[in-house]
């Protein structure tokens, strides 16, 4: 009889339940013994010599410190303006003619009663000339008629003339003067004519181009009654006028500072490119309402230019005092750090403590922020290393000096 052995348990194969309770008390000691071995490594470690890293320590930074600038402060307005010219014409023929000759370059600085453009004068010579040929025929029969009348009393006196005949003389020497003078009036006009064919600067200051060329027949009118034909334009250079409009808001507040008379007040003016404000003007023209449409009063300030470099149409910041002066502190601009809705001032305490102080700004005077509140005379204000600086932390301060910036 063949026996048949049990077959023997895979070596993979799973534990039954009943090995559960063995193989849970065995995990215990298996973590034990682990932070025993940790334990003794760490042992190991600290005998020889070995500790944990310290943090680093920074050095204390070093900023720059000064009181506040105390100044009397006049609150104003930067406005922008353009330039024009307080004289501005365009040269136009008074006659016509054919146009002889040019009598300066384009865009040149032309003065007073320099010669611009000549129309033919011949017709308005022949006018003259014959205007005076009359006034000799008038002035020829007025003295007839004198010795005619004279001759007309004569008879008169001894009974041979009739006094219809000293009346009819006594009228044609009324007649001959009066014909003198409209002769006259005539010979003015005509000269009048002759004249305006030699067309002069009226002003000085800087020509345009000519519009027409010589050759060209131009028309002319002497009351513009008729079309005339434009020959140039002409702009007076010195001085200049700057037009800008001030809101309602700002003009109450010039008002409110200026309340009594027409405006004769100093501004400052700045070019395109320039640093401050460098020029000075005089603010000598408000207008005498306010725009409905846009809220602005019209101003004008006038601008010495005798260098000519300023040319109308230039565009230019004028500055305006707008308040009363008043005493305030400044602080650079970058002295102020903003924070959220407010703005700080960084200050270094009597023990080397920065402390951040709220302040309430106003506009620049001279580069530098007016400061209308929450600062101290005495305050010591970081104005340099702001960025190594933070309230509550310890710095070294060095003395610095707040001086004005433009």
């Amino acid at each position: 009889m063949t026996h048949i052995a049990p077959p023997k348990p895979d070596k993979f194969e799973r534990a039954t339940p009943a090995d559960a309770p063995v193989r849970a008390r065995r995990w215990p000691w298996a973590v034990l013994a682990l932070l025993a071995l940790g334990g003794g490594a760490l042992a190991i470690t600290l005998r020889s010599g070995g500790a944990p890293p310290a943090h680093p320590s920074f050095p204390t930074p070093h900023v720059t410190v000064a009181t506040s600038r105390q100044a009397t402060v006049t609150p104003e307005t930067t406005f922008l303006g353009q330039f024009s010219a307080v004289d501005s014409v365009e040269l136009r023929a008074q006659v016509g003619g054919t146009l002889t000759s040019i009598g300066f370059r384009d865009g040149q600085i032309v003065h007073k009663g320099d010669l611009l453009f000549t129309i033919d004068p011949r017709p308005y010579q022949i006018r003259l000339a014959q205007a005076n040929a009359q006034l000799d025929t008038a002035q020829a029969r007025d003295a007839l008629s004198g010795v005619e009348l004279w001759r007309a009393r004569q008879l008169k006196r001894s009974d041979y003339g009739t006094a219809e005949s000293v009346d009819q003389r006594s009228a044609d020497a009324r007649s001959a003067a009066a014909a003198i003078a409209a002769a006259k009036a005539a010979v003015a006009d005509a000269a009048l004519d002759l004249e305006f064919s030699r067309i002069t600067a009226p002003f000085t200051g800087k020509i345009g181009a000519h519009q027409v060329s010589v050759g060209s027949l131009v028309s002319g009118s002497r009351g513009g009654t008729s079309p005339t034909t434009l020959l140039a334009t002409l702009v007076s250079l010195d001085p200049i006028y700057l037009d800008f409009d001030m809101s309602e808001s700002d003009y109450a507040a010039f008002r409110r500072a200026h309340p009594v008379g027409s405006p004769t007040e100093p501004v400052a003016i700045a070019l395109d490119g320039e640093t401050g404000f460098p020029h000075r003007a005089t603010l000598d023209f408000l207008d005498n309402a306010i725009d409905r449409a846009s809220g602005t009063i019209h101003a004008r300030a006038t601008v010495p230019n005798p260098d000519l470099s300023l040319t109308p149409g230039e565009f230019a910041r004028v500055r305006v005092a707008t308040g009363a002066p008043f005493p305030a502190l400044l602080v650079p601009p970058a002295a102020i750090v903003p924070d959220q809705s407010r703005q700080l001032v960084l200050t270094v305490g009597p023990d080397g403590t920065v402390i951040g102080k709220p302040v309430e700004t106003g506009p620049l005077d001279h580069g530098l922020r007016v400061i209308r509140s929450g600062l101290a005379p005495t305050d010591r204000v970081i104005i340099d290393g702001l960025m190594l600086a933070r309230p509550g932390a310890k710095v070294i301060a060095a003395p610095g000096r707040i001086g004005p910036e433009g």
